[in-house]
């Protein structure tokens, strides 16, 4: 490929990635007349066509605008508020119609393309790979590094996030609505706190629980999959690098050091306080977001881009909880794959026998639920011990990024390994959010849990550079060999005893000779018959003649 066209195939990348799928609403869409019309369906001019009514890219053919669908099958017992949150049947509380994009078309206004896809035409495939973290070369890590660090700095192009409740969100007296700029990763932070936060029950009635729309349930693994897809092609843009992929972290290696916690990757322990991060870290200069939740569960206001304390950590440093001090190991990913079911009822975080709540943590990596234990996703999450183990803050330490893409990669290896389909995903009753045609909050615009249900490389244009364990043989299989090797030892047994015998048979053909040169054998015995016939009848003739 030229230079020539290696340029104008990057600018044409990073044009086709300037409208993706976010949350939470697309800057055009927050004016007072546009809420109020409950529409949002933003068009290409002036970027992509001269038509100023264009609408969801129509004139060239890339969408439309229609109503939104939500679904509205049963939940699970959970949550019991319904009517009282803004999140039921997203986002249908703000707005009833949105563009929705034809073939491989994508984005709020359908200006971009659907992962794995770009070009004008959203026709030429692309799909990156995502690597060990430990194993990227130097500059590879630095540039990672400072890419998260980029994006924590720059204002989101094309995103804001809502301040208040949807009651509140429009102020009619001053004309005005409540949403503010927010940068790149703090929405990736935001984007999660949105979907754990509690529902408001009013000025002085605080909030209520029973409620999480990306954890506890089959959406875990769907939800955290597209919260990492956006942050991924958001940096892509932001660096006008198309081939940029997030790497990850491979947490199960046992022990109780945490081995990218050193300055140049995800930043090292302090040498002055146990629970902060090195100076020496950039990322030890990051303030959290999302932090005060007390004031957000009983004002009613949500999370906005106010900064709070650095983010703190201290590695196995749990000494009140012995069980979270030691990462997992590999041997627990191997049990985990082999669960062969995707979920089992309650679809919660008891669940037994359940693929999806093995990974997530809440059952033993063999499937067997125990309330007790802490495993894989959840246990690399407490190991962290500080910002990275509080759910509602866990994003803002930067090592969730590496631990969630660990986390996907083994969900698409189950994808592949037990060939399944959105079929094993549960339709209906489970928690609310959860359900397999729901939409996920709060990302705009509307993406189902089913899309997500799917393997990378074939559907979401990436891939993972990973060495899985070999497969773990259960009690039945162990038995099953056990008999088969016994089978064919008795076999060869049989086999060497036969053996012996027809050896021991034919010498003794091979002495039946000698015994046999006693009798004539039967074509000779007529032949000298033939022959004593043949003198006596001589005999007798001359015997008349006398």
């Amino acid at each position: 490929m030229s230079s020539c066209t290696s340029g104008v195939y990057l600018l044409t990348v990073f044009f086709t990635l300037s409208s993706i799928a976010l949350a939470q609403f697309p800057r055009e869409c927050v004016s007072l007349q546009t809420l109020t019309s409950g529409e949002c369906c933003p068009g290409l001019f002036p970027q992509q066509t001269p038509d100023a009514n264009d609408r969801c890219g129509s004139t060239l053919g890339r969408g439309q605008c229609l109503p939104i669908v939500a679904d509205s099958r049963p939940h699970g017992p959970e949550y019991t508020l319904d009517g009282m949150d803004d999140r039921e049947q997203w986002p249908t509380r703000f707005f009833n119609r949105s563009c929705r994009c034809n073939g491989r078309f994508d984005g709020y206004n359908c200006g971009s393309c659907k992962p794995g896809w770009t070009g004008d035409n959203c026709d030429m495939q692309i799909v990156v790979v995502r690597k060990n973290l430990m194993e990227l070369r130097d500059g590879e890590k630095k540039r990672f590094v400072d890419a998260l660090d980029l994006a924590k700095r720059t204002v989101h192009p094309d995103y804001v996030i809502a301040t208040r409740h949807y009651a509140n969100l429009i102020d009619f007296n001053q004309n005005t609505t409540n949403f503010e700029n927010i940068s790149i990763y703090d929405l990736f932070v935001w984007t999660h706190f949105y979907s754990v936060s509690k529902t408001f029950l009013g000025l002085g009635n605080g909030s209520a629980g029973g409620i999480d729309f990306s954890h506890e349930g089959p959406a875990f693994l769907t939800w955290h999959r597209f919260h990492l897809l956006q942050l991924e092609r958001d940096i892509q843009r932001l660096l006008d690098d198309p081939s940029f992929a997030l790497p990850y972290w491979n947490f199960a290696i046992g022990g109780n050091e945490c081995d990218i916690c050193k300055d140049d990757l995800m930043g090292a322990r302090s040498n002055f306080d146990p629970n902060m991060l090195s100076q020496n870290s950039i990322f030890s200069r990051w303030q959290v977001v999302c932090q005060f939740v007390e004031d957000y569960e009983s004002l009613g206001t949500i999370c906005n881009s106010t900064a709070g304390d650095p983010i703190r950590r201290n590695p196995a440093g749990n000494s009140d909880r012995p069980m979270v001090q030691r990462l997992p190991e590999m041997e627990d990913v191997a049990q985990c794959l082999e669960v062969t079911l995707f979920d089992t009822p309650p679809y919660f975080s008891n669940s037994s026998d359940s693929f999806r709540n093995s990974i997530e943590g809440y059952s033993e990596p063999s499937g067997r639920y125990d309330s007790t234990v802490r495993t894989l996703h959840n246990l690399a999450h407490l190991f962290l011990n500080g910002t990275g183990g509080q759910t509602h803050l866990s994003p803002n330490d930067p090592i969730f990024v590496v631990l969630h893409t660990f986390t996907d990669a083994v969900f698409d290896e189950w994808l592949k390994r037990h060939n399944a389909d959105s079929s094993q995903y549960p339709l209906e009753n489970a928690p609310i959010g959860h359900n397999r045609q729901y939409n996920m909050v709060p990302f705009w615009p509307p993406v189902t849990n089913s899309e997500m249900f799917v393997t990378a490389p074939e559907n979401l244009g990436y891939s993972y550079q990973v060495q899985w364990p070999g497969r773990t043989l259960t009690i039945t299989e162990i038995l099953t060999i056990g008999v088969i090797a016994a089978l064919v030892l008795v076999a060869f047994v049989f086999a060497v005893i036969s053996c012996i015998v027809h050896r021991r048979h034919s010498k003794s053909e091979v002495l039946q000779p000698l015994l046999g040169d006693q009798y004539q054998r039967y074509a000779e015995d007529q032949k000298e018959n033939a022959v004593m016939v043949k003198t006596d009848e001589s005999m007798n003739t001359q015997i008349k003649k006398l």
